[in-house]
């Protein structure tokens, strides 16, 4: 009795208890197809990079035994469709199982769950075997309340799983964040760790993406891909940033440098959110470099905050309200993005530099996501479901339940405030305390009107103004709230006629 097993492009977990004996009625399926490409415009190396590791996937299994079908993008019995293509695979091998593992998207979840209800055969979804939490965990534990935190979810996971406990069951360090330790900027000290990444020559595979008709946007690097391919790339990259940038990785992981784009970063999260590597093997490695001494406890425990906590919280804030979550907008944003998210070619240097480091990199870290790109997008009242789309498609680790929390809950706002409790605004202060992103721009950090001011300046205090009636008794900005009253007449009406000019504007700033 054949059983057909699917692999989705992020599921590429070796380990997975699948693959631990080969069995001849087994067939594995690894698609490449345009569903998957087209439904929101990708980065050039996400798709490249994905479809690359998929097909050294495909091999591993062969070479250990495995029987493996392969539809590559240009195959000519692919129809670019995944449930169409496994109606055809059921077909050709006179299938009588079908398996697929839990996908980690709605969208695709609905999908297959109606797929396989429809079938004539047994069907059967299971675990992906990656999380380290259900997928509607905090459902429970968090009940009905309106606001999940997800502080008390990680502490809870730091218990559930006794991770940087000491020997009473204590956090280590007698603190459970140190967040307040980890905000440096970088000014050229200490050293930036080396690159150590395999580069890839992709440039056959780039031209079949091409030629059948795949639209993407962005830098492919089809010469030079950085991105792993297999587990043994993604664990030598653990090591290395084990060994080289977690120990600077707290004090700076806030940091923004035009000449240092990935500073202390791991870029793991590309072999993460593929499965190349689990969150439970990663946490663990870290655990043991500080309890071995190597990594300062700041460090270690801002690194595994990342994981056990925002990882994981934000995967189950995606579950539990789903596809409702996905429709999201307190705050009636409804503006187009500028012209220059697709370029990069604005005159506000921070911008230029983030959007232009994703555009080549397929890569900003949270800060440049979150306070630079996502902070102008709020405060300018862009539409969140394009910003969300852009996010989704730019990004080499998006992926749309890690990425839909991210962009919709915590950057935009638009669940208001169901997982943060205000939003992340500031004017020109905040970047330029935390870089050189100011540094020889054209717009005045100082000034909140004029022809040279900092537009950031004039919209922060013009979106805590419109949005005054939502946003206004919230405590964490109080201070803000007070001195925008401290303002004269004159100076408020300076304010929201220079914002106002702002918005005009956008595509030429």
């Amino acid at each position: 009795m054949t059983t057909l097993r699917l692999v989705l492009g992020d599921q590429l977990n070796s380990r997975h208890s699948w693959f631990a004996q080969v069995d001849p009625e087994v067939v594995y399926v690894l698609m490449e197809i345009r569903q998957e490409t087209d439904y929101v415009l990708h980065h050039a190396q996400k798709i490249l990079a994905i479809f690359a590791a998929m097909r050294r996937f495909a091999r591993a299994l062969r070479a250990a035994g495995h029987r493996v079908h392969y539809l590559a993008i240009d195959a000519p019995a692919n129809h670019q469709h995944l449930c169409t293509n496994l109606d055809a695979l059921i077909a050709r091998y006179a299938v009588r199982r079908f398996e697929y593992q839990a996908p980690d998207e709605w969208r695709l979840d609905q999908m297959l769950e109606h797929y396989a209800c429809k079938l004539s055969i047994s069907a059967q979804m299971v675990d992906s075997e990656h999380f380290l939490s259900g997928r509607r965990e905090a459902l429970s534990w968090f009940g009905s309340r309106e606001r999940w935190l997800m502080e008390r979810f990680y502490r809870h996971m730091r218990l559930r799983h006794a991770v940087l406990l000491d020997g009473s069951g204590e956090p280590a360090g007698g603190r459970w964040n140190f967040d307040a330790d980890n905000r440096n900027p970088w000014r050229g000290t200490p050293p930036l760790p080396a690159d150590i990444r395999t580069h890839h020559d992709h440039a056959a595979l780039w031209k079949a993406i091409t030629a059948a008709g795949v639209n993407s946007f962005g830098a492919p690097q089809a010469h030079s891909l950085p991105w792993p391919q297999d587990r043994a790339e993604a664990l030598q990259q653990l090591e290395a940033f084990v060994a080289n940038a977690l120990p600077q990785f707290g004090p700076y992981q806030d940091a923004m440098h035009s000449e240092a784009p990935r500073l202390f970063h791991g870029l793991l999260s590309f072999a993460l959110n593929t499965k190349m590597l689990a969150p439970r093997e990663v946490i663990a490695r870290v655990e043991q470099a500080w309890r071995a001494g190597a990594v300062p406890l700041a460090s270690a425990e801002g690194f595994i905050r990342q994981v056990l906590g925002w990882r994981e919280y934000v995967r189950n804030v995606y579950w539990s309200r789903m596809p409702e979550y996905g429709k999201l907008n307190a705050l009636d944003h409804r503006r187009p993005l500028p012209s220059w998210f697709w370029n990069g070619r604005t005159h506000m240097r921070c911008l230029a530099l983030a959007i232009g480091q994703s555009l080549s990199d397929a890569y900003a870290h949270h800060i440049q996501r979150l306070m630079v790109i996502g902070n102008f997008a709020l405060l300018a009242g862009l539409d969140p479901q394009a910003v969300h789309r852009w996010y989704l498609g730019v990004y080499i680790d998006a992926f749309e339940w890690v990425e839909l929390p991210n962009t919709l809950g915590m950057s935009q706002y638009a669940d208001g405030g169901q997982i943060t409790t205000k939003p992340y605004i500031s004017g020109a202060a905040y970047i330029d305390r935390m870089g050189d992103y100011c540094k020889g721009c054209q717009y005045d950090k100082r000034a909140r009107t004029g022809a040279n001011a900092c537009p950031y300046n004039a919209l922060y205090w013009q979106f805590l103004d419109r949005h005054r009636g939502r946003l206004g008794t919230l405590p964490r900005l109080a201070v803000a709230y007070r001195q925008w009253d401290r303002f004269s007449t004159e100076a408020r009406a300076e304010v929201r006629e220079h914002a106002e000019l702002t918005l005009q504007q956008l595509d030429s700033l």
